[in-house]
């Protein structure tokens, strides 16, 4: 159980990376072995998991044919989630293109910079040259990959960079292995959200699992009888940290039908889920799910309102960008500030999690204050400004396409539900790309700039056309680039 805390509201997504440095015979090999340990030294230093081919051969590095197929076999029986090809000289392409194409998982190449020629004039890595050649090979086989410019060990960029491939890697794992829990059909009104599975399946591989809200329900019952360890945490949070309109009975449903969430995720192995919030749920069951959802998103399992599953893969995709070390928010675009022409309201019911709330002590759960039928569920808290990245997988017509925008929530008027007043440089700009689509109302949200490593990210998901609005698509491409000096 990982009921929301602000030290660890979401689990760390552990990325595990096959290092697999090269070189060619051409040039010196002390320098490349040389290199090759100066790097996996950096490597191990930035904390990230990796495996590399010490053993295969004497030196540890790729630069012979009859080395390629234990190299797959030891990353494949590792499960390696991407791969780090650094040049330790000139490094041999066709190799590392044949290792990248086998694996078929995101590629990074790179190497450090050359120091200046020996005092004979010979050089001993042209290590920038044989990325060149890295690159052509890599797109003779239809490989994609990640490049972070040629510079030196010991840079900023060089850091920086490899912790944002191994961020879009995760994305990209993450999106190979979804699967939605679809509870229950869309709300009969919302056209908007009409889904084709059949094509998710077969051009990203997106598993859709259906219940129905009865199922749930018996479920969440079961639980509520049994008062499971979950549950019992689950209830135990919410009354010392939501101020409460209703009863203790309400908490109790609200606590066992997200207990009956997770119990049905686990079942099917689903990274996210999707509800039909309203209106059936609150007539066999008597509540919104709203706080529900909010406590899901603390515990990183993405649960969208109003059976949205394209919304569900957005959030899955943006808070695999932070790899999973922040919560997300589902909220709705919904109207635009009073006052301010570039500041538009990020709101919802009351999904956001609580974690980010602004002011944790006045947060609230109540009775539902649009609907008919005004049930319990319902929360209120406005969540934490800064930077904030916006992200919407969707497609109509084949057509598939994930927009992302960068802003910063700001302070605005008061209102009910879970919200937050987004500024951006350019809302009419935004507006008229989302109204034009293939977009709706739904997004997802988080804390930090992440626009980068979405945009990579989509490099590797074919079928997905990156469509960033702020920061332009030139920008976001960009923050790839070696600072000039």
């Amino acid at each position: 159980m990982n009921v929301v805390k602000e030290s660890d509201t979401v689990k760390r997504s552990v990325l595990k990376l096959g290092c697999a440095p090269t070189r060619r015979d051409l040039f010196d090999i002390g320098e490349a072995i040389r290199y090759k340990d100066l790097i996996l030294e950096k490597v191990r230093e930035f904390g990230i998991n990796s495996v590399d081919i010490d053993g295969i051969n004497n030196e540890g590095l790729l630069f012979n044919e009859r080395d390629v197929k234990p190299i797959i076999r030891r990353f494949k029986e590792a499960e390696v989630d991407a791969l780090f090809f650094p040049h330790c000289n000139f490094g041999t392409e066709d190799l590392v293109a044949k290792v990248a194409k086998e694996m078929n998982i995101p590629v990074l190449i790179w190497g450090p910079r050359d120091e200046s020629p020996l005092e004979t004039g010979l050089r001993t890595r042209d290590t920038q040259c044989g990325l060149f050649a890295a690159g052509k090979v890599l797109r003779r086989f239809k490989v994609p990959f990640t490049y972070l410019n040629n510079c030196w060990l010991d840079s900023r960029y060089f850091k920086e960079g490899i912790y944002r491939f191994i961020a879009a890697a995760n994305v990209v794992k993450e999106f190979r292995k979804l699967r939605v829990l679809q509870i229950s059909t869309r709300p009969t009104g919302f056209w908007s959200v009409i889904i084709n599975e059949n094509e998710l399946l077969e051009k990203f591989g997106i598993q859709i699992y259906p219940i129905t809200l009865q199922e749930l329900v018996d479920k969440a019952q079961r639980i509520q009888e049994e008062e499971t360890e979950e549950y019992l945490e689950a209830v135990e949070f919410m009354g010392k940290n939501i101020h409460c309109s209703g009863t203790e009975d309400k908490f109790q449903k609200i606590a066992a039908l997200k207990c009956a969430i997770v119990e049905f995720a686990a079942l099917h192995s689903c990274n996210a889920a999707a509800i039909q919030c309203w209106n059936s749920l609150q007539k066999i069951y008597g509540i919104m799910p709203c706080l529900v959802n909010s406590i899901l998103s603390d515990e990183g399992l993405p649960c969208a309102c109003e059976t949205d599953i394209h919304g569900a893969i957005s959030a899955v995709m943006i808070q695999a960008a932070c790899m999973n070390e922040k919560a997300h928010f589902f909220g709705d675009i919904t109207v635009r500030h009073p006052e301010k022409s570039n500041v538009e309201l990020l709101w919802h019911c009351g999904p956001f999690p609580f974690s980010l709330a602004k002011d944790p002590s006045r947060a609230e759960a109540g009775n539902h204050w649009i609907l008919t039928e005004g049930e319990f569920g319902t929360c209120e808290w406005e969540i934490k400004g800064g930077d904030i990245t916006i992200a919407r997988f969707d497609g109509d017509g084949g057509d598939y396409r994930l927009l992302i925008g960068e802003g910063r929530g700001v302070d605005g008027p008061f209102t009910r539900g879970t919200y937050v007043w987004f500024e951006t440089g350019n809302w009419p700009k935004w507006e008229r790309k989302i109204v034009k689509g293939p977009y709706i109302h739904h997004i997802a949200g988080i804390h930090g700039k992440v626009g980068d490593i979405l945009l990579e990210a989509c490099n590797y998901i074919p079928g997905l056309m990156p469509d960033p609005v702020e920061p332009s698509l030139e920008e976001l491409e960009g923050r790839w680039l070696e600072e000039p000096f």
